[in-house]
């Protein structure tokens, strides 16, 4: 991927560069070097979707002013779990979280009085991997992030794809199950729904004082406490349960990794998000479906999918390169 420009080193009184990272369930402030590597960290709890647009921005300016720590600030970038517009001003519309079209880059820039930059999240963790990261020297390549639901970014020819509202790679409601689960961007039978942080902890639930399983025990019963980290242990120490529900994912995923391939041609395939931590326990049965379901795959190379280097980190980096970039 083409690495744009950092520009020189800066001295302490110029200020540092975040990069924001708002998903579903979390907020995440990083500061981060010009060699992409984050110094310190804050987080912060999603305020939701269902509630006012300033109680997420308020999240968002805790943590940056957490990890700013009184220092100045030269630019933030800000990736954002949603669509953004072409012009990297607004949240058309983001299926966790409130903005609909929001004019969210110049109200942060006015509040944080700084520069401010905006972009789709799965863009800025394919820019970090690009840049610093297992793609690195790729000129064609698809990132899949998995999280709360799922997002998505290409690269082409070295350069993100972007198409033409700037809104490309949001693979997570592509219809995979006609009349299939509700999503909460109000479609049914999106990829997310069976292919994401929220389909493994639903697959749990539904076995929940059915199959005998440790997690049961870990949320006392209560499915509505059972958490992803939880599921990602309890397959860690061989739990039946959810290693069916990495398995059950885990060929999802390949499945729409094959789609994406067959469309694209890409050179790599990068998985990141929070769920990608849980490494070959999801990534395998991912690479055997994709195989298995990717036309004419004997007659031609299959693309590696690799997890992302940055992990759960990748919008933060990415995000503060875009906003060194920029400056």
């Amino acid at each position: 991927m083409t690495d744009p420009k950092a520009g020189p080193p800066m001295t302490p009184d110029e200020g540092i560069y975040l990069g924001v990272d708002i998903g579903g369930t979390k907020v995440l402030a990083a500061e981060v070097g010009a060699d992409g590597q984050v110094v310190a960290t804050a987080r912060r709890t999603t305020p939701g979707r269902r509630v006012e647009v300033a109680l997420v921005e308020d999240a968002l300016t805790e943590a940056v002013q957490e990890v700013a720590a009184g220092r100045p600030i030269a630019g933030v970038g800000l990736a954002a779990a949603g669509f953004v517009d072409a012009s990297g001003e607004r949240v058309m519309f983001a299926p966790h979280l409130p903005w609909r079209g929001d004019p969210t880059r110049s109200r942060l820039a006015d509040r944080w009085d700084t520069t401010v930059v905006l972009d789709n999240d799965a863009n800025c963790a394919v820019r970090a991997e690009g840049v610093y990261g297992v793609a690195r020297g790729a000129e064609d390549i698809v990132m899949v992030t998995l999280g709360t639901g799922i997002g998505g970014a290409v690269v082409v020819g070295g350069r993100i794809h972007r198409g033409r509202n700037g809104m490309a790679g949001e693979f997570g409601h592509m219809q995979v199950l006609p009349d299939g689960a509700p999503c909460e961007c109000g479609g049914f039978g999106c990829w997310e729904q069976y292919c994401s942080g929220n389909a493994l902890v639903r697959f749990v639930r539904t076995r929940l004082g059915r199959v005998p399983t440790v997690l049961e025990q870990w949320c006392e019963g209560d499915g509505e406490r059972l958490t992803g980290p939880m599921v990602t242990t309890a397959a860690e120490h061989d739990d039946p349960v959810a290693l069916q529900a990495f398995e059950s994912v885990g060929d999802w995923l390949g499945v729409g990794l094959a789609n994406l391939v067959a469309a694209l041609d890409p050179e790599v395939v990068v998985i990141g998000g929070g769920v990608s931590a849980a490494g070959d326990l999801l990534l395998e049965p991912a690479r055997s479906a994709l195989v298995r379901s990717l036309v004419g795959a004997g007659h031609r190379q299959v693309p590696p999918v690799h997890p992302a280097r940055f992990g759960p980190h990748a919008g933060v980096v990415g995000a503060a390169h875009l906003a060194r970039s920029t400056s």
